[in-house]
């Protein structure tokens, strides 16, 4: 059963939607049997990828929000962060362009390691402080997961995943996708948003007894033909 991903580093409801989905996964009989492909979105790719912005200049900056309002927010957000295991540090986080953090997930997925980087971008923004738009910094993610050196500069510094960050994102809108985290199940069902993890629970085994075990059940007897003969 195939589950696909959109999200954002930036995002810190994609983070919880992650934590959350990963928990209800972890409760489920069949969860080796799920595959999770992490797909790219961006929130905002009018930000400079040169720059970064606190969250409070941000949310001024670009919504209108005074700081005091801007706080209130990020303070649910953090409630709703530990609930999920994370502990959000909003004060530390830096605003930027997540495009280069987009090509760092895609070479990690030629590598099968997209979940595992995932994490990695999201402690480095939302618990760390780094700024995910550097090279530097993404390149010493590549590191930690055993990721060559040289290749992630090379993949970083060229235009190398370009075309698979937007073709993600492409495929993200002609799915009517405005926002994330976005979730599709086995190309059945769609769940939006960070969910609780019993929903998730609920979705991922209707999936499964929907669009898996139908299969799997009539193929229990090994009544099947192929190319050389047929089993009975």
């Amino acid at each position: 059963m195939k589950i696909e991903i959109w999200s954002d580093v930036m995002c810190p409801f994609c983070y919880i939607g992650k934590k959350n989905f990963e928990q209800a996964l972890e409760k489920l009989p069949f969860k080796d049997e799920v595959e999770v492909e992490w797909k790219s979105f961006q929130l905002d790719p009018t930000l400079d990828p040169t720059e970064t912005k606190t969250t409070a200049e941000y949310f001024r900056e670009k919504k209108g929000f005074p700081e005091e309002q801007a706080k209130q927010m990020t303070a649910q957000v953090v409630q709703m962060g530990k609930a999920s295991g994370i502990d959000f540090n909003f004060e530390k986080a830096l605003i930027t362009n997540t495009f280069l953090a987009h090509k760092l997930l895609h070479l990690a997925k030629k590598h099968h390691k997209s979940s595992e980087m995932e994490e990695e971008l999201f402690t480095a923004h939302f618990l760390n402080g780094e700024n995910v738009g550097n090279i530097e910094v993404l390149v010493s993610l590549a590191q930690k997961l055993g990721i060559d050196q040289e290749e992630a500069q090379q993949t970083l510094s060229s235009e190398q995943f370009d075309y698979d960050v937007n073709q993600d994102i492409l495929e993200a809108r002609n799915n009517g996708v405005s926002g994330v985290p976005f979730f599709i199940l086995n190309g059945k069902y769609a769940v939006s948003g960070a969910q609780p993890t019993e929903l998730f629970q609920e979705a991922l085994t209707k999936t499964y007894n929907e669009t898996v075990q139908p299969f799997k059940s009539t193929n229990d007897g090994n009544t099947s033909c192929d190319t050389d003969g047929c089993i009975i």
